[in-house]
């Protein structure tokens, strides 16, 4: 197949790669703020709008339901075009397209959220939809424009480090909303809560004010309809509709059962006992912890291994680790396995307590067994997860055309946030049928499609299918 301009060579950058610490320079920590600005709008749909429609009497039906919010995430490459196309004018300013878009959008975001805290879900459902629906507008928004200004900023030796950057910061945003404001909402009210996660959005604008615009690859589109062909029909060409076909089937099944045994998990944690103070200080902050080393050592794994056997690894160990929740599901105070890794834990603290009382430091380690278990499990699958989607989004970077970033990218995201709007949306339903533990059993095995489709996507040992992906190995 001739060589398109989509297909540098930013999957084989680990042939002779110089070390990852040379990439350790600025454009790593734009990747960290943008990535932070990107995950908060939502992930404070997914935990912390669910948590208080839950503490505020919705029933789990309800907020299963309220998923649907999301699908600007699924079909925001409709109006990428356009944000390919235009650039935002600001009198006396000249930001440039991609500047221009990422810093209204941030705006618009933040207000968003902090209007929340100003309705109540038990006497206006509906105010409550719209607002979070347009948290979900805008953030898809600045998505759109983020993912194309990373993938224009970034060379292509730095796709698969820069891209794990930008993902583990993405995960770092839960903190956030997923604990932070979970524990303040113990403490003061909504409004608050809400006003103090939206000014979390002030980062990422000082970063979009401070950085340079991109340089322009190629001509961009001349008009909207350009804007909206031109990537489209590039797509398609590079290996006909069969290729096409198979890389979306790929995208779109690759993370579903990750996606839908997280979908509910606040909602199943405080279902089985937990406290919100307990999951925002055990789960999420254990998380936290658990993301940035699978951020990071994704990262500089897929230097060594390259993206397509990162995506054989790392998504066997993800799909492994979703079992972990059916066992917390049927977990009992008396399980044998709950009390060995107890005493491990136990053991572990004392141990590292008395190493810091050599210097003064006091520290006394309160664990339940139940909490253990919550961290062990949380910790597992946000780990799994920092991996997986440090290989997922270099391999959704790379596939795109430089020259139609904004679209591509988003058309190639929104296929992967479709599992996760139709399933959240069902999982509510689901579990009411099934219950907790066969639901994530089922989550389990919905991994195995996307697994399956590695062996034409990026076999261990051959041609993969589709431009970029044909040198995944």
């Amino acid at each position: 197949m001739s060589k398109t301009p989509h297909e540098a060579p930013a999957l084989t950058a680990h042939e002779d790669h110089p070390g990852w610490r040379a990439y350790l320079n600025t454009h790593m920590l734009i990747c960290v703020f943008l990535g932070f600005t990107s995950g908060l709008p939502l992930f404070t749909l997914v935990y912390l709008v669910q948590a208080w429609l839950r503490s505020e009497g919705v029933n789990l039906k309800e907020i299963g339901l309220f998923a649907l919010i999301q699908f600007p995430y699924t079909w925001k490459f409709l109006w990428a075009p356009l944000m390919d196309r235009y650039i935002p004018r600001l009198p006396g300013w000249r930001p440039g397209r991609r500047r221009g878009w990422m810093l209204l959008t941030q705006v618009l975001v933040a207000g968003a959220i902090a209007a929340l805290g100003f309705v109540s879900p038990r006497n206006s459902i509906w105010t409550v939809a719209a607002l979070t629906t347009l948290v979900a507008f805008f953030g898809a928004s600045s998505d759109i424009v983020i993912d194309a200004y990373r993938r224009e900023l970034l060379r292509d030796t730095e796709q698969g480090l820069g891209n794990a950057v930008h993902v583990n910061a993405y995960k770092l945003a839960a903190l956030i909303p997923g604990s932070l404001a979970l524990i303040l909402s113990d403490h003061m009210p909504w409004d608050a809560v809400f006003a103090l996660t939206g000014a979390f959005m002030l980062p990422g604008i000082l970063m979009t004010l401070l950085v340079r615009e991109p340089e322009v690859v190629g001509t961009p589109p001349r008009n909207l309809r350009d804007a909206i062909v031109l990537p489209f029909r590039e797509f398609i060409q590079r290996d006909g509709w069969a290729g096409a076909l198979l890389v979306i089937a790929f995208i779109f099944l690759f993370k579903i059962g990750d996606t839908m045994a997280t979908t509910l998990s606040t909602s199943f944690f405080l279902d089985i006992g937990f406290t919100r103070t307990e999951i925002g200080i055990v789960a999420k902050t254990t998380a936290l912890v658990a993301s940035v080393a699978g951020g990071i050592i994704g990262g500089v794994w897929l230097v060594k291994i390259g993206i397509g056997r990162g995506l054989w690894i790392f998504g066997a160990l993800q799909m492994v680790s979703t079992l972990g929740f059916a066992w917390l599901a049927q977990l009992g105070p008396g399980s044998p396995v709950l009390a060995v890794l107890y005493d491990f834990t136990i053991s572990t603290s004392h141990a590292i307590a008395a190493g810091l009382s050599v210097f003064g430091i006091a520290v006394t380690p309160q664990f339940s067994p139940m909490t253990v278990a919550l961290a062990i499990v949380y910790g597992v699958e946000t780990f799994t997860t920092g991996l997986t989607m440090a290989a997922f989004v270099a391999y959704i970077a790379s596939t795109t055309d430089p020259r139609y970033t904004a679209t591509q990218f988003a058309l190639f995201t929104s296929l992967a946030s479709v599992p996760r709007t139709l399933a959240s949306a069902a999982s509510g339903f689901i579990v009411a049928k099934i219950g907790w533990f066969d639901y994530f059993i089922a989550c389990t095995a919905l991994a195995i499609p996307g697994m399956l489709l590695l062996f034409k996507i990026a076999p261990w040992n051959g041609t993969a299918r589709n431009g970029e992906a044909s040198r995944a190995q």
